[in-house]
């Protein structure tokens, strides 16, 4: 019985949550992403290459039923896809930073001072000017 009530424990801790949530929306942002690469941006990169389609650029080596095809296009494709996604986290994370660091300068607002430390600035600034 220790073993189960340790997992729950492990398992009902924020972070554990907290990184659950973040497997979903990553895996929803990949879709997102991998949606911008494939139906917008590889499009106008293929009208830039004479529309090239990198999937279907192969090497035959052999001949017959044992020849090997290297399909070097699609491992083009995948190399431009990381790029890609790499450059849209790297954006994202950038804007991100940006907007908490904002945060951070912002300067917090001075607590208005109490009657008592009124009063004692007062009393000070009196001493000050009768010596």
């Amino acid at each position: 019985m220790g073993f189960v009530k340790e997992f729950k424990e492990f398992a009902m801790k924020g972070n554990v949550m907290d990184m659950a949530v973040g497997v979903i929306i990553g895996g929803a942002f990949g879709k997102i992403v991998s949606s911008l690469v494939d139906d917008v941006l590889m499009p106008a990169i293929g009208m830039l290459t004479g529309n090239v389609d990198f999937t279907g650029l192969a090497l035959k080596i052999g001949e017959g039923e044992g020849a090997a095809v290297l399909k070097y296009g699609t491992f083009i494709q995948n190399i431009i896809d990381f790029l890609i996604i790499a450059l849209c986290i790297f954006l994202m994370i950038k804007g991100m930073n940006k907007l908490t660091k904002k945060k951070e300068e912002e300067p917090a607002p001075e607590p208005e001072p109490s009657n008592e430390e009124k009063l004692l600035g007062e009393i000070r600034d009196l001493l000050k000017k009768d010596k």
